[in-house]
């Protein structure tokens, strides 16, 4: 199992002396330990970290049955954007991105978290996308100096989804009527238990519509080499290879990791830095491309048997989400 989990053992002594029992008592559960940092490679005074993320982008901890509660993505990068900024000698930072973007709001607080560290430190961010970095995953790439994606990235899918199951039809079939109770006519729109109207997909389709014009304004922001026209034209959902999104000017080039780091040690003037990440007591990262080994692998339940149980997801999620 993971370093960071721990194995619980239940003892039960008898003392023969005091013709009684004693019981000790050891906690179930384990909380996650503080950030430390891990030296990656070189000795320099001066700090580039590296940080990632991973997954899907949510504010949702991942727990497993062992009841262990592990930080969502937002509350892992807060708090290492968190550390490095009372760490002056951190001077710039790759962020490496493998992701097909996440919720809304997720990844809208990233972006967020992201520029408000450049602005408070003057440190330089570099954005390295490998397997994907597609529409949220790129959403928070635009509130970098500069992203680099590698040859075999998919990036893009830049726009909007909310997705729901009519099951009105299984439920019938198995004989399961549903039944609300409401205020507001429009109080249940969305329901899976029924059929959407016209005017509900309407105003569905006008949240939609609003959320992606903020995507559209983050990358007008954060390229502004592209014009409102290019940016519209190219945000209609679909992928893009790294040689497209370079000759669209989504990213700015093609590498590798060492060549982020390369070109961050470029930008920022520095000839031999520490590269370092921050990590969770007991795991362990080696290289420039180790993943965080804690979970941050966020899924999206979207229909799942359990035990003969049919479960939903349990709530309705506007998604900034490559979902092929």
């Amino acid at each position: 199992m993971n370093g960071h989990r721990y194995v619980v053992i239940f003892a039960l002594a008898f003392s023969l002396v005091l013709g009684g029992c004693a019981f000790v008592t050891i906690p179930l559960i384990s909380q996650p330990q503080p950030l430390e940092e891990q030296v990656i490679e070189g000795d320099g005074a001066e700090k580039i970290l590296i940080l990632t993320v991973s997954g899907i982008i949510s504010d949702d901890g991942n727990s497993d049955p062992s009841f262990l509660r592990e930080p969502s993505i937002v509350e892992e990068i807060t708090e290492a954007l968190k550390k490095a900024r009372q760490d002056t000698a951190v001077k710039g930072l790759v962020l490496r991105i493998n992701s097909p973007g996440g919720s809304v709001t997720a990844s809208d607080i990233l972006y967020h978290e992201l520029n408000t560290f450049r602005k408070a430190t003057g440190s330089k961010i570099i954005a390295c996308l490998t397997d994907l970095g597609a529409s949220g995953g790129y959403y928070i790439a635009t509130a970098t100096d500069e992203i680099i994606a590698h040859p075999t990235t998919i990036t893009g899918s830049i726009s909007v989804i909310a997705v729901k199951f009519d099951i009105k039809g299984l439920l019938d079939l198995v004989g399961i009527k549903e039944e609300t109770v409401k205020s507001g006519r429009l109080k249940d729109i969305w329901s899976p238990f029924r059929p959407s109207t016209d005017e509900e997909r309407q105003i569905m389709q006008g949240v939609i519509d609003s959320f992606h014009q903020r995507f559209v304004n983050v990358i007008a922001a954060g390229r502004p080499q592209l014009t409102r026209e290019e940016i519209e034209r190219l945000a209609d959902g679909r992928i893009f290879t790294a040689d497209q999104a370079l000759e669209t000017k989504l990213i700015d080039r093609v590498g590798y990791m060492d060549d982020a780091i390369d070109r961050l040690k470029l930008l920022l003037g520095i000839a031999s830095p520490k590269i370092i990440t921050y990590s969770r007591p007991g795991t362990y990262r080696g290289t420039i491309y180790s993943e965080a080994s804690h979970g941050l692998s966020g899924q999206i339940k979207v229909i799942s048997h359990e035990g003969g149980t049919l479960r939903m997801p349990p709530r309705v999620q506007v998604m900034y989400l490559w979902m092929p």
